[in-house]
């Protein structure tokens, strides 16, 4: 697999001038009883929960706090430890198509960044990786949402996940996408920083760490993407 994306970031040269907003399909608009969704959560470590001792990480926290008598809900956790913007642009369609398959109404959480640091992708790629996600996903009539990389203990790798995270932001911003900054939040937070000293990386945190993560996706718009806030 090439690690600038090849084949499926060629057709566009870049992602500032495709203004793509959200439309549901037809189908997912009209039906009895509870909504029928599914969301697929895919991306890497993070969301596969790596260093979690629980075994929970952000997405099961996530997943069992969102309760609504209107919503009946199956969610898949496909999180690749490792995995970058390049890697989640390549397999997104295949994997996720054959989860929804049976689903009335199509969501997709994505969480990427620090693996496009370690495989080397450039800015510019690593924002025309998540612009083909996200304009594809639209297209198709899935609603996407975006959690941003948390920082790490070393200053140079954040220098570099800043940029990545201010890019993120800003593709998603563009399409009216939400987006999770975990970045910011975070890059001081007692907790989070202890958690990462008692790491074996100083990258992935334990049970605490992953519980912040979980906060700051249920209180980053979750509810409202979902419609069933108030």
């Amino acid at each position: 697999m090439s690690n600038d994306g090849g084949e499926y970031a060629e057709d566009y040269s870049d992602d500032t001038d495709i203004p793509t907003h959200f439309t549901p399909s037809a189908e997912s608009m009209v039906h009895d009883g509870p909504r029928d969704v599914g969301i697929v959560f895919i991306g890497d470590s993070f969301v596969a929960g790596y260093g979690d001792p629980k075994g929970h990480g952000w997405v099961s926290r996530v997943v069992g706090r969102t309760h609504h008598p209107d919503l009946d809900l199956t969610a898949y956790n496909i999180g690749v430890r490792g995995d970058s913007s390049a890697d989640v642009l390549a397999r997104w369609r295949t994997e996720g198509l054959l989860r929804w398959q049976d689903r009335r109404e199509r969501r997709l959480v994505i969480g990427i960044g620090q693996a496009d640091m370690t495989q080397g992708l450039t800015t510019a790629r690593s924002r025309l990786n998540l612009a083909n996600i996200l304009d594809d996903a639209t297209a198709r009539g899935i609603s996407p949402f975006v959690v941003g990389p948390p920082p790490t203990l070393e200053p140079d790798v954040n220098e570099r996940l800043e940029i990545i995270v201010e890019a993120q932001a800003d593709v998603c911003s563009r399409r009216s996408v939400p987006f999770v900054d975990c970045y910011y939040p975070l890059s001081e937070h007692d907790q989070w920083l202890s958690e990462l000293s008692a790491s074996r990386d100083g990258r992935h945190p334990g049970q605490a760490g992953y519980g912040l993560l979980a906060w700051l996706v249920l209180h980053g718009g979750w509810e409202n993407w979902l419609q069933i806030a108030g």
